[in-house]
């Protein structure tokens, strides 16, 4: 009998000094763990732990009582002192449950936020492709070159505009990356040709700009553009293929063709006098005027502004809520309306297309650009 007795408290002192250590342990990961979280838990929780930190470094509460008026230390202290005689161990071990049930309700969260819709689509240099709450959003993304589009970004739109075309997705946006939305052509494009080579060039890039703009016109499901800043060009152009435009108030419009010795692009020729009447088409597509966004608004080729402070928030709240509608009666709806007219835009683009040809061969186009890089060259 007094052999069992002796072994008995044996096993139980063993077994005691090896919980105590495991609690220790998770109570200084648990301290550790409190400094990593990134929202606040409230003043009831953060009174909680206060209270099992005092009790398990301390023991009960002997600090005296603060007086009434004195509400956070007297809240601390009530807190502590209504743990009355929970042993040390046992508060470092709630102590230690309490702030892991913090993180695990944080990362819930965080996994929530994240979305298990969103995707990154791969394969692109010049331009981001994501699909997340049934919107596939395509962001032009050269910030350091104003979003300005070489041969590499028409061939990764023209794929992107694709591969949008036939996914899951309800609606197609697209934006830029950084202050501008595109600064157009990069004219870049033209510059390191030889002689020789200018032919060529010149219609290889129609071909490149005809499949660019048909990709607009027979996109299938709504598309919406969301201007971020100036836009130029060829990204102004089809602003009139898209289903909506959104735009920043700091945003700007302007398609410099006869400065640069060119012609207008995009199905411009044909639509943007019937958006804004054949007067301000002139204007802006002969002679070079830049719009506002509000200007642009008032022309109709634009939807609505925003402000931008609030711009990013508002016209994204939009377009979930539009997504959120029946996809297939959206994708109906917009053939059905752009059906009318889809054969007239191609021939449109053809001709565009033939005559820009033109322009790029002629010694008025060469010199105007060239003219271009001397100013900016000076600046």
């Amino acid at each position: 009998r007094s052999a069992q007795a002796v072994c008995i408290p044996a096993v139980h002192l063993h077994m005691t000094a090896a919980t105590m250590q495991v609690s220790q342990k998770d109570f200084e990961k648990a301290q550790e763990q409190l400094k990593l979280l990134k929202k606040d838990p409230g003043n009831e929780t953060k009174l909680k732990l206060y209270a099992l930190f005092k009790q398990a470094t301390e023991g009960p509460c002997n600090a005296p009582k603060p007086g009434m008026l004195d509400f956070v230390k007297k809240a601390k202290w009530d807190a502590w002192n209504s743990l009355g005689n929970l042993s040390q161990d046992n508060a470092k071990q709630n102590y230690a449950e309490l702030v892991s049930s913090l993180v695990s309700a944080e990362s819930a969260d965080q996994k929530k936020d994240a979305s298990p819709e969103e995707s990154s689509h791969q394969g692109y240099e010049t331009i981001l492709v994501t699909t997340k709450n049934n919107i596939t959003k395509i962001m032009f993304n050269r910030p350091d070159r104003k979003n300005a589009i070489n041969h590499k970004m028409y061939r990764e739109i023209i794929k992107a505009l694709e591969e949008a075309g036939k996914d899951n997705s309800t609606i197609t946006v697209i934006t830029g990356n950084g202050d501008y939305y595109s600064s157009g052509n990069d004219l870049n494009n033209f510059t390191n040709i030889q002689p020789g080579e200018m032919e060529k060039m010149a219609k290889d890039g129609a071909v490149l700009l005809k499949e660019f703009v048909g990709h607009f016109i027979d996109f299938p499901k709504p598309l919406i553009a969301v201007v971020n800043g100036p836009a130029i060009g060829i990204c102004v152009t089809v602003l009139g293929l898209c289903d909506l435009v959104y735009a920043s108030d700091r945003a700007t419009f302007h398609s410099p063709f006869s400065q640069l010795g060119q012609s207008p692009e995009g199905c411009s020729s044909y639509l943007f006098p019937k958006i804004m009447g054949v007067a301000k088409a002139n204007e802006f597509l002969l002679f070079n005027k830049k719009l506002t966004a509000a200007e642009a608004c008032a022309w109709g080729l634009v939807t609505e502004v925003f402000p931008e402070r609030s711009f990013q928030k508002e016209v994204w709240e939009r377009l979930e809520a539009y997504a959120s509608l029946p996809k297939n009666s959206l994708a109906v709806s917009k053939q059905l309306l752009r059906s009318m007219e889809k054969e007239k835009l191609h021939e449109v683009n053809s001709k565009e297309c033939e005559v820009l040809t033109e322009r790029w061969l002629s010694d008025e186009c060469v010199n105007a650009i060239v003219s271009f890089f001397q100013r900016k060259s000076k600046l």
